[in-house]
């Protein structure tokens, strides 16, 4: 992983595909860490049981002995810490690496994971009596940086996740204006209240430590703290303005290197780890915390305390920061505290914190996703989406498992028998988790040619310029001044020998020779300052080119170094897309083979089904002859039926005329003899007469008329409808319609069960009840007297039967029962196909008289007769 402008190379560095192209990088596993915090109560019964540093065992209260069941599991992890284990030794074997990293200009990735009140809070911030990780982070990370810190707002945010270099008099105008703004916030300047009152501030140890630096290198240290609550992300370092206090959630962008930052997050620049803790408990107060059955003090968020160094050399004097963005190096330690997993049915949770509990479980689903399907990709090189954006959590961290860095996991475990079905799912999470492989962040660093060791060097010059001024201005000539080895002022002094006080020529001479000397000296002086300067100047121009040089010459390494491993990673990509291509092509060969086969079993196929058609056609043109020649045969005996039957009815026709004369002469003979008894022979009799048929509405009444079909229709009312029906007195005597008389009125697709057959006796008021011995007999009957409904008869019959009474000529009582089918219409409605017809007659006893010769000696006084006229296959007799 890579921040921005983390580097000197002018060419930003960018990741495609980074866990694809990067095989060439150092990549090492996540570290994963297991704590363990004491026990609450000294009763608590533990199931874990601690084997090695390295390893533990996790089983029921029955398996916590020294011999292992089988439900016991072992798991390992990089280095286990018991509940006796101090803060100082989790920072010394977790932390300081991560401290290491920061100051080399590496990047690192440290998160706690764990239950419910397991100890992650603790571990990472600790208390106001032992301090945890975050603290102890920024004691080490400023004792090591405090004498090469640079001065505030030198190094200042571009808010595009990168930093740009201020010269000093842009930095006096910000610290001006911060100033200000403090005093008109505050009304007056006051002192930090970490003078005297260290309530609020950790206890730090007494034995401060320390890293190496590069001292040629300017620092500077920013912080931020956001935390991720119902996967929203919000900043708690944001000042609000006026009365609003409720933060506004944040968005996650990508910055120009591929890097993943909260856009338009707050980020402090400090100058003391206290100053760094004061902001700490500053978002802290923000921080989403509430109180539940598991934990007192319980997080309902995911927080993320993140510290990035930016560091940048110092100029060939070492006084000030090289006035070069391309310079500027970005690292950062990025310090997670992640809510615990709880289940709702120990939680007891409800409303509120229902919702946060399930946001936060999700949240650390998605994260055990990930990590799942980065461990299928590099152990199975298989090539599977991670969802990053399945939450905010893990989309924040995407550059820390995709990039660059080192990724360290601490497990916080309550190893009391209560959590132990928690703390098996977490453990193994954990120890799973080791099997990620992560790239390891490069350490270039540009070289500029600078001398090392020039701000000390530097330093020194400055408290010797100091000493020199002092001294010159005191006068004090104590200070030793060798410059004979660098110029010569004359010759050896005079041999004087001073032997009389009063000698002037003595000392005029040696006067004079020292005025010489001391304009000599003075000569040299400025001949000295002239060259110093020219050669300065000179210096200062070559320094100059060699630093542009030297510049230009390690941007050219860099991307030289770039543009071999993208060659590298380019060679390796064409190799395996030449293997894909191969095997494209052989999948192709084969798709090209097979879709030959099947076009030729197409083309069989086709044939096949031709000559089927042409079977067919054959046959049907075979049939089609012979079911022309059988129609044609077969209208020709119909003709000639049709011409036999012709004749037979003109027949018939004449022998009722002969017998109608018969009858005129009977009655003109006013003999009383039944006309039943003497027509009793083979032929017709017309009937005409008026029936009078109550029906309901929505039912259609067809009665057969003559020996073709004809329909009567009856509306929704008590009518009288003239039948004239024509009996035959042949056998099978079938009515048929016409077809012009056919009605399509009834639903084609309805069928009329057989099995289950139930009548609908319809009797019109009014009827005389007739008291013979022979009475119609039917089965499964309803009898009704009036129809309102066409349901009434659809629903609960499927036969239906009318009965009538009307007198004859001779004025004696007839009764007719009128049969049917019902069937439904396709309206909705009902309608009745008649197809069978009953005569009921009672004929009065008379006087048994002379029986004619023509008349059938079946046709006794007094016996009742039966009268059918039925519609079917069977032979049918009709006796009037």
């Amino acid at each position: 992983m890579k921040s921005a402008n983390s580097k000197p190379p002018v060419v930003p560095r960018k990741y495609i595909n980074r866990q694809k192209y990067n095989n060439d990088m150092c990549k090492e596993p996540v570290k994963v860490f297991c704590r363990l915090r004491p026990m609450v109560h000294s009763n608590d019964i533990s199931c874990i049981k601690i084997i090695s540093d390295t390893s533990l065992i996790i089983a029921p209260v029955e398996s916590t002995n020294n011999h292992v069941t089988n439900k016991a599991i072992q798991t390992s992890f990089s280095h286990i810490f018991g509940p006796n284990d101090s803060q100082q030794e989790v920072f010394n074997v977790v932390a300081l690496p991560l401290i290491e990293n920061l100051i080399n200009g590496k990047n690192s990735f440290l998160f706690t994971y764990g239950v419910t009140g397991s100890g992650k809070t603790y571990t990472m911030s600790g208390n106001m009596h032992d301090m945890g990780i975050m603290p102890r982070s920024l004691d080490v990370i400023f004792n090591s940086i405090s004498s090469c810190q640079t001065k505030k707002f030198i190094f200042k945010p571009d808010k595009l996740n990168g930093f740009n270099i201020q010269s000093e008099t842009d930095a006096l105008l910000d610290r001006q204006n911060e100033l200000q703004k403090f005093v008109s916030h505050n009304g007056k300047v006051t002192m930090s209240k970490a003078d005297g009152d260290d309530n609020d501030v950790l206890k730090l140890s007494n034995e401060s430590q320390t890293l190496d630096v590069d001292k040629d290198n300017a620092f500077a240290v920013f912080v931020t703290y956001i935390e991720v609550y119902n996967n929203s992300v919000y900043d708690l370092l944001e000042e609000n303005e006026g009365k609003i206090k409720t933060l506004q959630s944040k968005i996650i962008r990508e910055d120009g290197n591929r890097n993943m930052y909260v856009h338009g997050c707050t980020e402090i620049e400090v100058k003391s780890s206290k100053e760094a803790f004061e902001v700490f408990q500053r978002g802290q107060y923000k921080r989403h915390i509430a109180y539940t059955n598991l934990n007192a003090e319980s997080s309902r968020s995911h927080s993320v305390f993140t510290i990035r160094l930016v560091q940048a050399p110092l100029d060939k004097e070492g006084e000030q920061v090289v006035q070069d963005k391309r310079v500027i190096s970005i690292s950062q330690l990025s310090l997670v505290d992640l809510a615990g997993s709880e289940r709702t049915n120990r939680s007891k949770n409800t409303g509120q914190r229902l919702r946060e509990a399930g946001n936060i479980n999700n949240s650390l689903m998605t994260l055990r996703t990930c990590l799942e399907i980065l461990r299928e990709n590099q152990i199975q090189g298989t090539n599977k989406i991670v969802p990053y954006r399945d939450s905010k959590l893990t989309h924040l961290c995407k550059n820390f498992f995709d990039g660059e860095g080192s990724v360290r996991m601490i497990i916080c475990v309550n190893p009391s028998i209560d959590d132990y079905d928690e703390t098996i799912q977490v453990l193994k999470f954990a120890e799973f988790s080791q099997e990620v492989q992560v790239t390891n962040s490069s350490n270039l660093k540009l070289d500029l040619g600078y001398t090392p060791g020039r701000r000390q060097a530097n330093k020194m010059f400055k408290e010797a310029k100091n000493r020199l001024e002092n001294a010159g201005q005191s006068g004090a000539g104590d200070l030793e001044v060798d410059l004979g080895l660098v110029y010569s002022l004359g010759g050896p002094f005079p041999e004087l020998e001073l032997t009389n006080p009063h000698n002037d020529e003595i000392i005029t001479a040696l006067m004079r020779f020292l005025e010489l000397r001391i304009q000599k000296r003075n000569i040299l002086q400025e001949d000295l300052k002239q060259k110093q300067a020219n050669f300065r100047n000179m210096l200062v121009k070559i320094e100059q080119g060699h630093v542009s040089l030297k510049i230009e010459n390690s941007m050219l390494k860099a991307t030289n170094d770039q543009q071999q491993k993208k060659i590298s990673a380019l060679e390796a990509h064409i190799c395996n897309t030449e293997a894909q291509v191969d095997t494209l092509l052989y999948r192709l060969n084969s798709a090209n083979d097979l879709i030959r086969h099947m076009k030729q079993e197409l083309k069989n196929k086709d044939m096949l089904l031709n000559q089927r058609t042409i079977d067919k056609q054959r046959v049907r043109e075979k049939y089609s002859n012979k079911i022309q020649e059988e129609t044609d045969k077969m209208g020709k005996e119909l003709e000639s039926k049709l011409r036999r039957q012709r004749e037979l009815l003109q027949n018939q026709m004449k022998e009722k005329e002969d017998k109608l004369k018969l009858v005129k002469e009977i009655l003109s003979s006013k003999e009383n003899i039944n006309v039943n008894e003497k027509l009793e022979s083979k032929g017709t009799i017309q009937i005409e007469g008026e029936v009078k048929m109550p029906t309901t509405a929505g039912i259609t009444i067809i009665t057969p008329a003559t020996n073709s079909e004809s329909t009567t229709l009856i509306p929704t009312s008590n009518i009288t409808t003239k039948v004239v029906s024509t009996v035959k007195y042949e056998d099978s005597n079938d009515f048929r319609l016409s077809r012009k008389e056919r009605i399509p009125v009834v639903n084609l697709r309805y069928r009329r069960s057989q099995s289950a057959e139930r009548w609908i006796d319809h009797r019109p008021p009014g009827l005389v009840p007739v008291g013979t011995i022979l009475q119609p007999f039917i089965r499964n009957k309803q009898s009704v007297r009036q129809l309102t409904d066409p349901k009434d008869i659809t629903t609960r019959a499927s036969r239906y039967c009318l009965v009538t009474q009307e007198q004859d000529t001779d004025g004696e009582l007839e009764t007719k029962l009128y049969k049917g089918d019902i069937l439904p219409t396709s309206g909705g409605g009902a309608q009745v196909v008649f197809n069978d017809m009953e005569h009921l007659k009672q004929v009065s006893p008379v006087a048994r008289r002379k029986r004619h010769s023509y008349l059938s000696p079946e046709n006794d006084v007094g016996s009742q007769k039966n009268c059918c006229d039925s519609k079917g296959n069977d032979s049918k007799k009709a006796r009037i």
